[in-house]
């Protein structure tokens, strides 16, 4: 039976978007917050911690990597080791901004592997445009490169992308490898790939890099993922009448894509995964009414603008449910917002349905009416250029003190914070502003249709927004959100050569203590905490410390809020002397 498509796509609207602004938009998007960013709590930290360690570490402690001996908060192996053995290969350069540079590469390839998956889902027969009368429709090649063009713009358009995957965590190695494993999926159900080999290399990378990303589970899915879509497709088209034939990829490579996924969580498990996916699990959670209003909330925001494109996409293409276009990105998105909810809304977990929802948004352009398409352009120029004005209106008030309101609430929300003027910070954000500007000349001019052309707003202005805080707002930012300021303020407090013991820190802390105060930290109750002079305890903690060590030789120095008294407190001791 053949089914009628929604997409109606001319020659004309299926160019391609030029190679260098995709090349400038993709650097414009992933260099600023990796460099000059501070790791910020928790999880960016606590993982950077752990690299930090390892890279100072023995080799034999790489097996188990961890902080002061306890286990990381995010279990994995291959996000560490990257960051540790940059740090080592790097020593010239600061240690966190060493470690950064795997996972920006990681970035880099998941907008990558985004690209091509599209390229390749978009080739399928049952993506095609309607085919006109007297010809004119879109070539397949064409039309497969613009929808491309259009998912990666989607992409980097989600608020939900920016601030996770620019973190140097286990979560930004997992979205880089199921963007790979999608990418994998993609050639192997499409009829135009070439080279089974390097889908075959993309399948491994992919489940051995998610099994050893503490992941093995989604492993295995990746490896299932694509066989069950194909089983399923096949099934379903031999049961058509008549039997409609389909090419499938060989079968020497489905059973070696299996078999990847399958070693890859075996091996995992069998050398003894340090993580508990059940840790977080709670269907209790789940019985209040709170817990639901807050995942919708979640997926409006997190996945905004794909989030709706991609929902309309999975309805009006839903009579092409057989095709791989439809059937690979939608079973992935249900798998991880199943996922989603066996973690409780864990953003960290939805994050990994970003590449999918974004091909399903890139197919929902095609369909879309011009007035909605214009509703889109509207709402990204209206709600970006007005981030970018608010951005700019307190970035000049923590400079002149003009306006004063906005300079009174910076100084309220961040004591001690002293702003200082960076050309450095300035002329990138005012280039990228100028750059803003001229896509809003463009867009709004007349121009020859192109399928990408309701996305370009939204993706600029996303970019522009995370240039400008990344440069103007990052030394407010790194105050506020880092744990330099806290950090230095202990370190001021210990002499020279002296260790501090802690009680109560997460890690995170600890990892600031380590790198931006320089201290050895130690922890308390232990051997080696009794040579240390200085006892650092979390307020909250302090009620069971006495349970666990005798506090008679211990006198309260001072306490350290971490920006205002009603925030996060540390209490610091010093030894009595008799």
């Amino acid at each position: 039976m053949i089914r009628p498509t929604p997409a109606i796509v001319t020659q004309l609207a299926a160019r391609r978007l030029p190679r260098w602004v995709i090349v400038l938009l993709g650097l414009f998007y992933v260099v600023p917050g990796f460099l000059g960013r501070d790791p910020w709590r928790n999880e960016d930290l606590a993982a950077f911690g752990v690299m930090f360690h390892l890279a100072q570490a023995p080799w034999e402690q790489w097996l188990s990597p961890t902080l002061l001996g306890e286990a990381p908060t995010r279990a994995g192996w291959l996000p560490y080791w990257l960051g540790a053995v940059a740090i080592q290969a790097l020593p010239f350069l600061p240690a966190d901004l060493a470690a950064k540079i795997p996972f920006a590469a990681l970035l880099g390839i998941t907008l990558a592997s985004t690209w091509y998956a599209v390229f390749h889902l978009a080739r399928a027969p049952g993506a095609q445009p309607v085919s006109f009368a007297f010809g004119g429709e879109a070539h397949p090649i064409d039309y497969a490169r613009a929808t491309a063009d259009a998912a990666l713009l989607a992409l980097i358009a989600t608020l939900g992308l920016a601030m996770l995957a620019h973190e140097t965590s286990v979560d930004a190695a997992r979205l880089a490898f199921v963007a790979m494993g999608f990418h994998a999926g993609a050639r192997c159900l499409s009829p135009h790939a070439r080279h089974p080999w390097k889908t075959l290399t993309l399948w491994w990378t992919s489940a051995y890099g998610l099994a050893l990303s503490g992941a093995p589970g989604f492993a295995l899915l990746v490896g299932l993922w694509p066989l069950a879509v194909l089983g399923g497709r096949q099934w379903q088209r031999r049961a058509e009448a008549p039997p409609i034939p389909a090419p499938a990829p060989p079968r020497w490579l489905l059973l070696m894509g299996l078999a990847g996924a399958v070693s890859a969580a075996a091996a995992v498990y069998l050398w003894g995964w340090p993580g508990g996916w059940w840790r977080d699990v709670s269907l209790l959670h789940w019985g209040r009414y709170e817990a639901w209003r807050s995942l919708g909330r979640l997926l409006a925001w997190f996945t905004w603008p794909i989030g709706l494109l991609a929902a309309w996409a999975i309805w009006t293409w839903r009579r092409q449910w057989l095709s791989s276009h439809w059937l690979l990105p939608t079973s992935w998105v249900t798998l991880v917002l199943l996922a989603t909810l066996w973690h409780r809304g864990s953003d960290r977990t939805l994050l990994l349905a970003l590449p999918a929802l974004a091909a399903l948004a890139a197919f929902a352009l095609p369909t879309l009416r011009r007035s909605v398409t214009a509703l889109i352009d509207w709402f990204a120029l209206l709600f970006f250029t007005g981030g970018a004005i608010i951005i700019w209106t307190i970035w000049v008030a923590m400079m002149t003190g003009v306006p004063a309101k906005p300079a009174a609430n910076v100084a309220k929300l961040a004591p001690h914070f002293e702003p200082v003027f960076h050309w450095s910070a300035w002329l990138p954000a005012l280039v990228a502003t100028i750059a803003w500007l001229g896509v809003m000349a463009w867009r709004m001019g007349r121009h020859r249709p192109a399928l990408w052309k309701s996305l370009v707003l939204s993706a600029s202005g996303s970019t522009l927004c995370w240039v400008l805080l990344m440069t103007l707002w990052l030394p407010l930012l790194n105050h506020g959100m880092g744990q330099r300021p806290m950090s230095q303020r202990v370190a001021a407090a210990v002499p020279a050569g002296d260790c501090v013991a802690v009680f109560g820190l997460s890690q995170a802390q600890i990892a600031g203590l380590q790198y931006h105060g320089g201290l050895r930290v130690v922890r308390a109750p232990s051997a080696a905490a009794a040579d240390c002079n200085r006892l650092v305890v979390d307020t909250e903690d302090y009620v069971h410390l006495a349970g666990v060590m005798p506090l008679d030789g211990w006198r309260l120095m001072t306490r350290i809020p971490r920006l205002r008294d009603n925030r996060d407190t540390w209490m610091m001791f010093e030894r009595a002397r008799p």
